[in-house]
Order: structure tokens, then C-alpha cells, then sequence
């Protein structure tokens, strides 16, 4: 990885961007954090948060903050705004998501069961697709611990994401490249150009995003989980977590004024 000081970003139109503990200081958006983001908007630069938080948090998002749009629980849906309404996107059809329902039951019961440690994440209740488990947020369970769960995840076909808070039991094909993809062309109505855009981001989960955009950002913490990581961020910033964020905002802004 290089560091994002002194890279060129000129020709980029759009900021996809990673929520937890890289918009986000340790659960909490600073203050200038969100300016960067609104900022960034009054510049003309579009913006798509990828998170694996919640699709009842990406509607939140959408509603209320300054982007194009929100993509929750590692792209499984996305929302955004169409005048005053709020429209909802999701990567697999009413019937898929009802069979895959069925077997994020199946895991829930056995991990219950077999690892009494691990603990559900306490936004579940707002997830539609995925299943979530506490690995960093509020509990901190051993690796060993983490190993099985990811074990049982992957034994009932499903794929096992981590991030820097959770472990998410994922039965679709979706993740964050595919679900950014597709928010842009309902948002935007069109297109997605990996080489006009520029990803941020600081995790596992991060890693099919990191591969897809030509312009990929690590914020500083993103060197803690390099050895999970198979494609890394080709840049890196000085900074860790939100103040990382306003790094990459600053230098994409100056890049506008500069072009």
C-alpha cells in the first residue's frame, strides 16, 4: 500500500465508502466526519455508502444524510431517495429471500446450541436478509470461538463475512461490489465505473470492493486485518477510523478544485 498523500485522484466522480470504523470513530459518527460528507456533496461528488449494518439503517441513511444512497448488510439491499419518497432495492427475489430465511434459522439454532458464548448483534432486529453475530461491537468472544461459528455458517452453505464488529452468516451471492453496482443503477440510472469512482474502506468484509473499483482507500486501521485480506487497498491514509474518512475527503476535494 502507498499513502494517500500525494496520489492523484483526478477524474473521480463518486465516493463508495465503508461505515463502521471508517466513517465511524468506535460506533460514533464525529462531527467532522458528517461535515466531510456533506462537503463532498456540495461538491458534486456522488455517494454511496456500503455497510453490513442493516438495511433498516441504509433507509435511515438514505433518508437523512447527503448521498445518493445506502447499501446495507454487505449489499443484500440498498435504498435511496426519489424526490420525497423512499425507494428499496434488494438483491434477490421475494421467494429466494424466504428460502434463505429458512436457513439463517437453521444456523441460528445450532449456534445457539453449540457456542452459548456468541452473542446475536444487538441491530438484528433491524436485518432482513442477513444473521449477524457480536464478535467486536459489545462482546468480545475467543478466537476459537469465532472459528466455529464461521465453521457452521459455511457447513450450511451460507458464506461467513467479518468485519472489524460482526460475523455475518450470508446465504445469497451478494456483497458490497455487487450491491454498489446495483444502487447506482437504480439511483443514478446508471452504470457503475469502477474507474470513476473511489472506495474507502478498512476490513474482511471490504474485500470484494477493494477488488472492484480501480481507486481503493484503506483508512489507517485497515493494517489490523491485512493478514485476512486478499486483495488489499492500493492506498493508505495517515489517519484511522473517521478521521481516515476526512483524510480521503480533503484529498479528493482538493483534487476537484485542482481539475
Amino acid at each position: 500500500m502507498r499513502p494517500l498523500a500525494g496520489a492523484s485522484l483526478a477524474g473521480i466522480d463518486g465516493l463508495a465508502f465503508d461505515v463502521d470504523d471508517t466513517l465511524t470513530t468506535r460506533g460514533a459518527l464525529s462531527p467532522d466526519a458528517y461535515d466531510a460528507l456533506a462537503r463532498l456533496a456540495a461538491a458534486g461528488v456522488r455517494l454511496v455508502a456500503l455497510t453490513g449494518r442493516p438495511l433498516g439503517w441504509a433507509d435511515a441513511m438514505a433518508s437523512m444524510w447527503p448521498i445518493t444512497a445506502a447499501v446495507g448488510e454487505n449489499g443484500a439491499g440498498w435504498a435511496w431517495r426519489e424526490g420525497h419518497a423512499l425507494r428499496i432495492g434488494y438483491a434477490d427475489d421475494p421467494v429466494t429471500r424466504a428460502e434463505q430465511r429458512d436457513v439463517l434459522a437453521a444456523i441460528r439454532r445450532e449456534v445457539h446450541e453449540r457456542l452459548p458464548a456468541i452473542r446475536e448483534a444487538c441491530d438484528q432486529p433491524a436485518r432482513r436478509c442477513d444473521l449477524a453475530f457480536d464478535v467486536g461491537e459489545r462482546e468480545r468472544p475467543s478466537a476459537a470461538d469465532v472459528g466455529a461459528l464461521v465453521a457452521i455458517i459455511e457447513a450450511h452453505g451460507a458464506r461467513a463475512l467479518v468485519s472489524s464488529v460482526h460475523a455475518h452468516a450470508v446465504p445469497g451471492r451478494w456483497d458490497k461490489a455487487r450491491g454498489a453496482a446495483s444502487a447506482v443503477r437504480d439511483a443514478l440510472g446508471e452504470p457503475l465505473d469502477p474507474a470513476r469512482w473511489l472506495f474507502v474502506g478498512d476490513s474482511p468484509n471490504d474485500e470484494a470492493a477493494f477488488a472492484f473499483f480501480t481507486h481503493t482507500v484503506g483508512v489507517a486501521n485497515v493494517r489490523e486485518h491485512l493478514g485476512a485480506l486478499r486483495v488489499a487497498p492500493a492506498l493508505v491514509t495517515d489517519a484511522e477510523r473517521g478521521a481516515g474518512f476526512v483524510e480521503v475527503a480533503e484529498a479528493l476535494l482538493r483534487a476537484r478544485a485542482d481539475g
